[in-house]
């Protein structure tokens, strides 16, 4: 069922059928496109953050080797986009192809990891696995469950530069005894 207000192409089922999903994988997808100097500027700008790192490229070529991505623009690199022109869509993300009960999603907690910097020209690919799906929870929100998944980051060489761990909460926005 996909969600209008979301785009979320949610997958439904039972507890038991998302347990299953632990462990699997996605398989590796290229990053749309390489680590844009252009974007981290915006990024930087949208933040005022104003680190060296992000802005000087002569002192951050000694330091770094280059201009440095800021850490809050890991996932960025790995989001599908929501169109392009002929339909054509990347596969969703494993969260929404989890099958559980709810129709709504909220995302709970994100640690990124860095094993080395990840640099203005590096093309990166992933792979996403699906880590943990709770038993049902009972929130202010509603009932529903956490999903855990975690994203790892290559380079094009194959090296790993970055692990991103996301925790989604999955409800149902309307009880069913107050639906029409």
């Amino acid at each position: 069922m996909k969600r209008a207000d979301t785009g979320l192409d949610l997958k439904y089922g039972t507890f038991e059928e998302a347990r299953a999903w632990i462990g699997s994988e996605t398989p590796p997808r290229a990053c749309e496109d390489e680590i844009e100097r252009s974007q981290i500027k915006y990024f930087c700008s949208l933040v005022e953050d104003g680190n060296r790192s992000y802005w000087d490229e002569d002192w951050a070529r000694e330091q770094w080797g280059g201009i440095l991505a800021p850490p809050g623009m890991l996932f960025v690199w790995s989001m599908p986009l929501l169109w392009r022109p002929g339909g054509e869509r990347r596969p969703p993300t494993i969260a929404t192809q989890i099958p559980l009960p709810g129709d709504t999603v909220i995302n709970v907690s994100t640690d990124s990891r860095f094993l080395r910097p990840v640099l203005a020209g590096d093309r990166l690919s992933f792979v996403e696995r699906a880590i943990d799906v709770s038993a049902e929870k009972k929130t202010q929100l509603g009932a529903g469950h956490f999903i855990t998944t975690e994203i790892t980051y290559r380079t094009r060489a194959g090296t790993i530069v970055a692990m991103h761990r996301n925790v989604l909460f999955r409800y149902l926005s309307t009880p069913e005894e107050a639906r029409p």
